[in-house]
């Protein structure tokens, strides 16, 4: 069912050209706001709104130089790789949106890429990363994220080597993500001489941990990789605490950033590490601090350190555009592909589907918040071992 969430901007902000003088922009997307991946997607779809309310105050979008009020069309996914595809071409050919926002997740991505392809209509995506979409070279979709399953592989091995782990053992989830990462992640490890002594997958749908987590225990590894995504993600942390894994690396790959982990972890979060390249305390990013006290002051609650902010990030990226080239597609496009934008997480620039200037980081959560911990050069914290388990 089509969820339709106009968002009128105001005809009217001072100092700007009078809105009522064109039609809306019309921005569509879908989205998974029921299904299983609905809670991971909630910190993105809030950055969406976000900037609904933030347009609205502004007067509308700056198309081009003119303030035109915008409307939004939303749709569901109901958390269905297959109908991401069908809900894009309907917003580009039915619905004829004339811009469009990325869905939720690595795989949500994938789904979409030939609609674009088909249609030439550019996408800037956030919550996703892929090398398999990178070495087709699509032409109209980019990553925000600096979070390359291969880039990311390589970093996580000098992060781990750095802190003197020799033994780790490795949980994947079988979806194309956290696929891809381990495909990478291996190799590298094992060039590094860094020794794996368990080495799991597990479905979807798995509601389970133990097995595999008890010969973890067992095995006592100098660090635990749990490449998950959020529901999962929950199951780990939980069992890990319920048989108090004692490894002192301890990687979460997706989830805790959501501050829906806080909440349900509290102390035990600290110590973990997980992906992310993204805090709103780094003075090198005087953007930050703006968009987290905005999603503050809107939702009650801290943005996800990862989805929220790449969300915002391509918001950014397509906003400064459209700024420059309007609606048109191949001028948006071309901009996309060439212009570096200025963003909460630094300066980004594309080259291929790749954000080339943003490191690859890692984030660990230390007195219950993130905090950048690799590189060094970006580092707002020293790495910890992860401390016991609260009770």
């Amino acid at each position: 069912m089509r969820l339709a969430l106009a968002f009128a901007a105001a005809l009217f902000a001072a100092g700007a050209t009078p809105a009522a003088a064109a039609p809306p922009v019309k921005i569509g997307y879908a989205i998974s706001m029921t299904g299983p991946f609905a809670p991971a997607a909630r910190t993105q779809l809030n950055a969406y709104r976000l900037w609904a309310d933030q347009l609205a105050a502004q007067g509308g979008l700056d198309v081009g130089g003119v303030k035109r009020p915008v409307k939004f069309i939303v749709y569901d996914d109901q958390s269905d790789f297959a109908k991401a595809p069908q809900l894009y071409e309907k917003l580009i050919t039915d619905d004829k949106v004339d811009l469009l926002l990325a869905p939720w997740g690595t795989p949500f991505h994938f789904a979409i890429v030939g609609v674009l392809e088909k249609y030439q209509f550019p996408v800037v995506g956030n919550s996703a990363a892929s090398v398999t979409i990178r070495d087709i070279k699509p032409g109209n979709i980019w990553f925000t994220t600096s979070e390359i399953p291969d880039r990311m592989a390589a970093e996580l091995v000098k992060f781990m080597k750095k802190e003197n782990v020799k033994t780790v053992a490795v949980n994947t989830l079988q979806l194309p993500f956290s696929l891809e990462v381990k495909k990478f992640l291996m190799p590298d490890m094992a060039s590094a001489g860094l020794k794996v002594v368990v080495n799991d997958d597990y479905a979807p749908d798995v509601k389970d941990m133990t097995a595999t987590l008890t010969k973890i225990k067992a095995a006592a590894p100098d660090a635990v990789l749990s490449l998950s995504y959020p529901p999962d993600s929950i199951i780990f942390i939980k069992e890990a605490r319920q048989l108090d894994i004692k490894s002192p690396f301890q990687l979460v790959l997706v989830g805790p950033t959501d501050y829906l982990f806080t909440k349900m972890f509290g102390a035990n979060l600290d110590g973990i590490v997980t992906m992310g390249h993204w805090v709103p305390n780094q003075p090198k990013w005087p953007k930050a601090k703006a968009f987290y006290n905005a999603y503050m002051k809107k939702y009650g609650e801290p943005p996800d350190y990862l989805d929220s902010a790449l969300a915002w990030m391509s918001i950014e990226v397509l906003q400064q555009a459209v700024k420059t080239a309007g609606l048109d597609k191949a001028k948006i496009r071309h901009a996309i592909s060439t212009e570096t934008f200025d963003t909460i997480d630094g300066p980004v620039k594309f080259k291929g589907v790749e954000n080339v200037i943003t490191p690859t980081m890692f984030l660990q959560f230390q007195k219950g918040r993130p905090q950048i911990v690799w590189p060094g050069s970006d580092a707002t914290a020293r790495f910890e071992p992860k401390p016991e388990w609260t009770k």
